[in-house]
């Protein structure tokens, strides 16, 4: 196993890539290059900066790829409150509990990272 495996954020951030693509197999196929595959991008993002910044040298670079890893996961999150009102999403719920949890850890570890 290797090191960015181990982490409880990118084992999350890895299942919260499974959900935005349940979620946006459903989106109209209009926004199969719009929304769909932003929502899938910025899902994608943020174990692949979790892993990129573990295998980087140093405190200072991996906090630098949480950080990208945290913004990833705000513009995850902004997307999933337009597919809502958009009315593509009816209930969130579950997928914003999942990300809030996702977001402590990330701002956890980013703590963690940036005082050493």
């Amino acid at each position: 196993m290797r090191p960015h495996e181990k982490l409880e954020a990118w084992q999350q951030a890895m299942r919260l890539v499974k959900q935005v693509y349940d979620l946006t197999q459903h989106f109209p196929k209009e926004e199969m290059f719009g929304l769909t595959q932003q929502m899938r991008r910025a899902a994608i993002s943020i174990p692949s900066n979790l892993a990129e910044g573990a295998a980087r040298n140093g405190a200072k670079e991996y906090v630098h790829f949480i950080g990208i890893a945290r913004g990833s996961l705000a513009e995850l999150e902004t997307q999933m409150q337009i597919a809502q009102m958009l009315g593509y999403i009816t209930d969130s719920v579950s997928v914003s509990e999942y990300t809030d949890h996702l977001g402590r850890l990330l701002t956890g570890l980013h703590k963690k990272w940036n005082e050493a």
